[in-house]
């Protein structure tokens, strides 16, 4: 009997990308750069998930209660990411490594100086 060689279940990315947009809004939140305003966008999809009242309730529909909870946290989530000031998102997105390293120390491309003419033109 041949054992078959360990392969992790095909949603472990989407597991590693939800680790990643966690730790991406724990430190925009921290962050001071990051409008206060904006910061009551995590914290209320959260207390949204904790308050009794529901807009879809669970009891009544198990399903919508359910995905419409999973939606306000993901809104609240998106929104808060979408809205920080951008210079700032991609700086903590490159400290977690999600965006490759901002090489200002490379060239420019280079340029190659040349001439137009026009053959019709004598």
């Amino acid at each position: 009997m041949s054992q078959q060689p360990f392969q992790p279940p095909q949603n472990i990315s989407a597991i590693r990308e939800l680790a990643q947009r966690i730790r991406l809004v724990w430190r925009l939140f921290q962050d001071a750069r990051v409008p206060a305003l904006l910061k009551i966008l995590p914290i209320g999809s959260l207390a949204y998930l904790a308050w009794p009242l529901d807009l879809a309730p669970g009891m009544a529909l198990p399903v919508i209660g359910a995905l419409d909870d999973a939606a306000i946290l993901w809104l609240g989530v998106n929104l808060f990411i979408e809205l920080s000031p951008p210079h700032v998102v991609a700086e903590h997105k490159r400290a977690l490594g999600l965006l490759p390293p901002d090489d200002d120390a490379s060239p420019p491309p280079e340029v190659i100086d040349g001439e137009i003419r026009d053959p019709d033109e004598g």
